[in-house]
């Protein structure tokens, strides 16, 4: 490391990048760096602002606790006992954390290439990187949540980043007077900063790889089709999520629905001069009850003209991102951390099936087939199972196909999680696969949704596998093509199923 670096951290990893030097933690060789700015507070002249760049400090920054969570209120019950969802006080939140092997690989104490850690620049052949951007609805969520732990992936060879960004009214609300997408924004700082920094992790700044889960899985199908995220990542992973985006004027209705709660004009301006604690419970009183399937008050990403400058879908189906490998897939049963908590699956009946899919515009003909398939289940399972495949499912097969019949050159692989959990009769609902990715299921925070007995064989098969797309752009299964290859990750082992269900995805073409 550099003589800098070398004489003034002691007691821990150090590594300087473009705006000082950190000194983290390290254990069984693996660093971590916690709470590591990469743009502003977004408080002050800054608030609904764009993220602005981070300022230098002097001497030595500890890194070595999570850094400010964005603002937010905690999962309403009961999925509070099912998500964790920890708060860190502060104005900071536009921060990130890194774990990396240690010594790390890169700008070493003897010259390029070799052991030690970094000190800023390129690495010569740096470990692969990935980074990840949680979830929680776009209102939720942090890189503090201990499921998300990146010490697995360190363990493995890989660089792991995980960040926070703006989120709610702060990160998605639509304004006026107010650039728009700042969660997006933010996400987009972080990518810069990882590209301009990680060297000094012993990451390669040209092997990215992006990947998310839910809101955050939104958020890189987003990332893929702007522009301005163009050349922050080699490959990315969607997990549980899909292109999805609102106009303008659509996006506009939460906004306007708090602003007329509390009785202010939809502004920037007029909402910076609301207390947070006020604009948090008005915020959390118009969107509390929404879900993605029943699709009440929520926040959107919003097809603005800059950050989007059309719907990711139609960019996707048009090319955008065709070099970028895509490793992307779904739960068996998403639809249940939403429905069986709530009762949703014992209340809808026959006729309040039937309102609801008018209601959601889903065709006779699409759920004759479903109901024929599935003469078991209950009308309210029935219904969960078909949002949950216009939400996801279906949107991602057509993305699939998209890619492949664009011609581009990038690979595209598809999963499906399909180990049930035993908690609540929740079985393959959405997040539960999140344990298996970063191989934490002996956290208590994990076993919350997992049970105490999930397949430890599993977590290790599925979180190799995203290991080796981040450094290869191969899984380790047949790409997407005519045969509709799909990795089926539980119940049992991991095999390859060919076109899953495919009377209820061909349903849906017109």
């Amino acid at each position: 490391m550099s003589e800098y670096v070398a004489e003034h951290v002691q007691d821990g990893p150090g590594a300087r990048t473009r705006h000082g030097v950190l000194r983290g933690a390290l254990k069984d060789g693996v660093a971590s760096f916690l709470g590591i700015p990469y743009a502003q507070a977004p408080v002050g002249a800054l608030r609904f602002r764009a993220p602005e760049p981070v300022e230098a400090w002097e001497g030595i920054r500890e890194a070595t606790a999570f850094g400010p969570t964005a603002p937010k209120r905690p999962y309403a019950p009961p999925l509070d006992a099912l998500l964790p969802d920890p708060e860190v006080a502060g104005d900071d939140c536009l921060n990130l954390n890194v774990w990396a092997p240690w010594p790390a690989a890169g700008l070493g104490e003897d010259g390029p290439g070799k052991d030690g850690p970094g000190d800023g620049g390129t690495a010569d052949g740096g470990r692969p990187v990935m980074v990840w951007i949680h979830g929680g609805s776009l209102v939720h969520g942090s890189s503090a949540v201990p499921v998300y732990d990146g010490t697995a992936f360190a363990r493995d060879g890989v660089v792991l980043v995980s960040i926070n960004y703006r989120l709610g009214i702060e990160g998605f609300g639509v304004f006026p007077d107010a650039p728009t997408n700042l969660g997006l924004r933010d996400q987009i700082a972080a990518l810069t900063w990882v590209r301009e920094n990680i060297a000094a992790f012993g990451g390669d700044p040209e092997r990215v790889t992006v990947f998310g889960e839910s809101a955050g899985a939104i958020s890189i199908a987003a990332l893929l089709a702007s522009p301005l995220a163009k050349g922050l990542f080699r490959r990315a992973v969607i997990q549980s999520g899909a292109p999805i985006a609102r106009s303008i004027d659509v996006a506009r209705m939460t906004t306007e629905a708090i602003a007329a709660r509390l009785k202010v004009p939809a502004t920037a301006e007029a909402f910076a001069g609301v207390d947070p604690e006020q604009l948090l419970a008005a915020q959390t009183a118009v969107t509390g009850k929404g879900n993605p399937v029943l699709n009440r008050h929520t926040f959107h990403i919003a097809v603005d003209g800059d950050v989007l400058p059309d719907h990711p879908g139609d960019l996707l189906a048009d090319g955008a991102s065709a070099d970028v490998e895509l490793l992307m897939g779904t739960n068996t049963d998403e639809y249940r951390l939403w429905f069986v908590p709530g009762g949703h699956t014992e209340k809808v009946g026959s006729l309040a099936q039937r309102f609801l899919l008018r209601k959601g515009r889903i065709s006779p003909r699409v759920a004759k087939v479903y109901r024929e398939g599935r003469p078991q289940e209950k009308p309210g399972e029935v219904l969960g199972v078909i949002a949950a495949d216009k939400l996801l499912r279906i949107p991602l097969n057509m993305l699939a196909d998209a890619r492949l019949n664009s011609g581009g050159s990038a690979a595209t692989y598809l999963y499906e999680f399909g180990w049930g959990s035993p908690v609540l009769g929740l079985r393959a609902c959405h997040a539960l696969e999140l344990g298996f990715v970063f191989d934490t299921l002996d956290l208590p925070e994990t076993r919350a949704l997992t049970g105490p007995d999930a397949p430890q064989d599993l977590a290790t098969a599925m979180h190799a596998a995203w290991v080796a797309f981040a450094e290869t752009g191969d899984p380790g299964w047949r790409p997407w093509g005519p045969a509709r290859p799909v990795m089926t990750f539980g119940p049992g082992l991991p095999s390859v199923v060919e076109a899953p269900r495919e009377a209820e995805r061909r349903a849906w073409e017109v």
